[in-house]
């Protein structure tokens, strides 16, 4: 199995550029005419929310265009700059989505279960597991020991960049680290948020974050660094589940780079 992992798309209303000057929705076609061409085609995406940049009609309308040519299953959640009215609006035939309250889900049927969170907090820019949604998430993994994978958009761990690990998941970590440590099944915990990719070995599993797929936080590891971004190569994380080796995640760069070539042997 093969899930493509696509974040941080902060897709902006039509012919509105991010800070006057990123072109967010051309950034997301490149990326969904990359997942496109990939051989073999991901069988499923994850989008892991900062879907839009504003929680505004207009920009799911357009989110959605952008995603449209995807033949596979898209899986939304939201970030915190996303509005969950205006996202099941918009999305109303993405059957997963619960009509009303938290946007949390599971996806069954496939190879791994996927298991979605929901960190929003609106108005602010940290995540939030609230008990109501703990309480799910423990209720869910008690209900199959079957691989699982739990995909949310805040990380519940520091990754060195300041900036970002204080508007991380800042109420509920040490209680979803605390479900995770019971529920081995839990093969890894992806994330989104700080728009650039990152491991970590967290609570008994592994935990990583996909980039976005416009632009990319400055890697700035020093303490109380301000928050600022780099024009880096956007990029898909590509999760490649197989049983003899578990879940193995590759990065894959969006752009024209000359290759494939094959290696010479050096004499």
């Amino acid at each position: 199995m093969l899930i493509a992992q696509i974040s941080d798309m902060h897709v902006k209303p039509p012919g509105e550029l991010l800070y006057k000057r990123i072109d967010t929705a051309g950034f997301l076609e490149r990326a969904v005419a990359h997942v496109m061409a990939l051989d073999p085609r991901p069988d499923v995406v994850l989008a892991t929310g900062d879907l839009v940049d504003g929680g505004k009609p207009e920009e799911y309308a357009l989110l959605r265009r952008l995603l449209s040519p995807l033949p596979m299953p898209v899986y939304l959640i939201p970030g915190n700059h996303d509005a969950r009215d205006a996202l099941r609006a918009v999305f109303p035939d993405h059957a997963y989505l619960p009509k009303t309250g938290f946007l949390q889900y599971t996806v069954e049927g496939l190879p791994v279960r996927l298991v979605a969170l929901d960190t929003l907090m609106p108005g602010k820019g940290y995540g939030v597991l609230c008990a109501e949604r703990l309480d799910w998430l423990e209720a869910r993994l008690g209900e199959s020991d079957r691989t699982t994978i739990l995909f949310m958009h805040h990380p519940p761990f520091e990754c060195g960049v300041d900036a970002f690990d204080g508007i991380r998941l800042n109420e509920g970590s040490e209680r979803l680290a605390e479900i995770v440590r019971r529920h081995p099944q839990v093969e890894r915990v992806m994330c989104g948020h700080v728009h650039r990719p990152v491991q970590v070995r967290w609570a008994g599993t592994m935990a990583s974050i996909a980039p976005s797929t416009a632009h990319q936080a400055t890697l700035d590891l020093h303490e109380k660094a301000p928050m600022s971004l780099m024009m880096e190569p956007p990029g898909v994380a590509l999760h490649v589940w197989k049983p003899s080796a578990g879940l193995v995640t590759h990065l894959s760069y969006i752009g024209t780079y000359k290759g494939p070539e094959p290696f010479r042997t050096l004499q």
